[in-house]
């Protein structure tokens, strides 16, 4: 399985070699970086957590702090991720540190994206549920976009489930079979055929159930500085001869 974590930029166009054009969404898909692998335990599945987008590090909390720690984005220490997400991923030579972007993927692959729909507030069902409302002649007024009946009377309640106005969007929303049509590996960015749900800098989960994830970069162990031997000095000795009494008077004498 190959997942990845996106932010949504734009829609635009391109041209097949036929001349058709086909609508596509740009995504800036990584890098990301594996901050944690959870493996398989008792009733648990293992899962790849990954980070996307740049936060510094002092607008971290401190549980934030701790679980991220050891992990910037390239070699700026005062960096870290922004959004954390849990993939389902078996994959073992994943470990934390790991480093991968939008090169995983291959044009012409199909993929999953998953996003939050953009929030449209209150409304009613004409635009809600697609309701076609009432007339517009022949007595009504009016009752162009109302809801109408909402049930029987004799049941004195309204059945839970029933389309009436209220809350819009902001919904989680899974879009399938999408293909992706360029790939840009300078700029992380994918050119995916259609529309992804969300609005401009929305984020989006891509994910293929086949495949492997090659990183791009690989967690190296820390070192640890060995400490440089002391170096004594070597102190020159200084001989000191010493010449017997008896010598000097002997000496005294002749003279």
């Amino acid at each position: 399985m190959k997942f990845i974590l996106g932010k949504k930029i734009a829609m635009t166009q391109v041209f097949k070699q036929d001349g058709t054009i086909v609508p596509v969404t740009r995504i800036q898909a990584g890098p990301c970086i594996i901050t944690q692998i959870k493996k398989a335990g008792k009733n648990q599945i293992p899962q790849v957590q990954i980070g996307f987008a740049e936060k510094k590090v002092k607008l971290l909390s401190k549980p934030e702090a701790g679980h991220l720690k050891g992990i910037k984005i390239g070699t700026n220490d005062n960096l870290t991720v922004r959004y954390i997400k849990d993939f389902k991923s078996d994959q073992g030579d994943l470990k934390r540190g790991d480093t991968f972007n939008a090169t995983i993927f291959a044009v012409g692959e199909k993929v999953q994206v998953i996003g939050t729909s953009k929030g449209k507030g209150f409304q009613g069902v004409v635009k809600r549920h697609h309701f076609a409302g009432g007339r517009a002649s022949h007595g009504n007024k009016d009752q162009l976009r109302m809801p109408g009946s909402i049930g029987a009377g004799g049941v004195q309640r309204v059945f839970k489930g029933k389309r009436m106005a209220g809350h819009m969007g902001t919904d989680q929303v899974t879009i399938k079979n999408l293909e992706i049509v360029e790939i840009y590996p300078e700029n992380n960015e994918l050119l995916i055929k259609g529309a992804v749900p969300g609005g401009r800098n929305a984020l989006l989960l891509i994910s293929t159930n086949e495949g492997k994830i090659e990183v791009m970069q690989t967690a190296t162990p820390v070192a640890v500085e060995a400490q440089a031997p002391e170096v004594v000095e070597a102190k020159e000795e200084v001989k000191v001869e010493v010449v017997p009494a008896e010598e000097n008077k002997s000496e005294e004498a002749t003279v």
